[in-house]
């Protein structure tokens, strides 16, 4: 039954934005064959990335060349396989692919269904710096290390911390209670995707009940805090921008 007050928790501000799956509306997109794409972030709300949730029916495909763009896809559900330089590498809920600009892929789905996480953002090379290469690995090889030396908030870093990376992505894990250490406030702009359990957002001075499945835009600066409530963790994967000059 639909809402007849139309009540939603989606709400999008000028520094920070909330989108709730009620209010998903799926694209057709260049290069997704049998997929729904819900763009969730790109520079159209006035981010510098593009962040969207790709659901790939049976038999689905998601396949072209990265350009001048990396990408980033991270398995939600289901499983398949990416194509990368004539060699074809499983996916499975966790596992992730990093591409540098300028290659080939192809991704599949191979079960019923097969949600996936993808980010895009230019690549901003440096002249000293050669750019990355592919990375095809698991979150459960990436080792979650206390956040500040909090037991209870642990941290995996996806991505190498190398200054060839402008991006970074990260899996966050709350256990019930546990909180970011402080109201962050800095350069950085982040795309976020709820993955297990809920809690409250604090995005400038409102704060915001968020469960598995929300998607979040913070601009940079946007004073931000979370709190993880409920009797189970908590947790999202996050991207920012890293290792350039900002001006």
């Amino acid at each position: 039954m639909s809402d007849l007050f139309g009540s939603t928790r989606t709400v999008v501000k000028l520094r920070y934005a909330l989108f709730t799956p009620d209010g998903f509306v799926p694209s057709n997109l260049p290069g997704w064959k049998n997929a729904a794409c819900v763009v969730n972030i790109s520079p159209a709300l006035g981010a510098r990335f593009t962040q969207m949730h790709v659901t790939l029916g049976k038999e689905g495909t998601g396949e072209g060349n990265t350009g001048r763009y990396q990408h980033f896809f991270y398995v939600i559900e289901g499983a398949g396989t990416v194509g990368l330089e004539d060699k074809r590498h499983r996916l499975e809920p966790g596992s992730y692919v990093y591409l540098p600009p300028g290659k080939d892929m192809q991704i599949k789905n191979s079960s019923a269904e097969m949600r996936i996480l993808v980010l895009q953002k230019p690549y901003e090379a440096q002249k000293t710096t050669p750019a990355p290469g592919t990375i095809v690995s698991h979150a459960r090889d990436v080792k979650g290390q206390p956040f500040l030396g909090n037991e209870d908030a642990r941290l995996q870093v996806l991505l190498p911390d190398q200054p060839a990376f402008d991006m970074a992505v990260n899996i966050f894990t709350y256990q019930p209670g546990a909180t970011l250490p402080f109201v962050e406030a800095h350069i950085m702009e982040h795309g976020l995707l709820m993955l297990a359990g809920q809690g409250i957002y604090r995005l400038e001075s409102d704060w915001h009940p968020v469960q598995a499945g929300d998607v979040i835009w913070m601009a940079p600066y946007c004073p931000q805090w979370f709190v993880a409530m409920g009797k189970t963790p908590a947790s999202y994967i996050y991207y920012k921008d890293v290792n350039r000059d900002p001006m």
